[in-house]
């Protein structure tokens, strides 16, 4: 297997969930943490810089939450097509994502894992 540099910059953990609302009150009173409305979606930035976002709709358990992977440089198409190179199996194709471009994988214990840009960067 060989080595890529996908240039990750950040990690987001992103849940489905079943009410924004519900979510915002349990993070802010449990937790301590704040989320910030967004276009159809809340989003929390630890103090480390980990993002959490939370979109409303159906969790399949297994699938949510997952973890992703931010590419600061872009590239993603050429990313994919390095994972399949290395024998790793993609969930999804390089599909549109809210404000940019994402790619779904899975480790090798099966756990969903992705890759996202923004889509301002070049895919290639």
């Amino acid at each position: 297997m060989s080595h890529p540099n996908y240039k990750i910059s950040g990690i987001a953990v992103v849940f489905m969930v079943e009410s924004l609302e519900r979510t915002r009150r349990f993070y802010a009173e449990a937790l301590g943490l704040e989320l910030e409305q967004r276009e159809g979606h809340l989003l929390g930035t630890l103090r480390s810089g980990t993002e959490l976002v939370f979109f409303e709709g159906e969790a399949v358990r297994g699938t949510s939450p997952q973890i992703v992977f931010g590419l600061d440089e872009g590239g993603i198409d050429t990313c994919a097509e390095a994972l399949v190179k290395n024998g790793v199996q993609l969930l999804t194709p390089v599909t549109e994502a809210p404000g940019g471009w994402s790619v779904e994988f899975a480790d090798p214990d099966g756990h969903p894992l992705a890759f996202y840009q923004d889509g301002a960067l070049s895919r290639r």
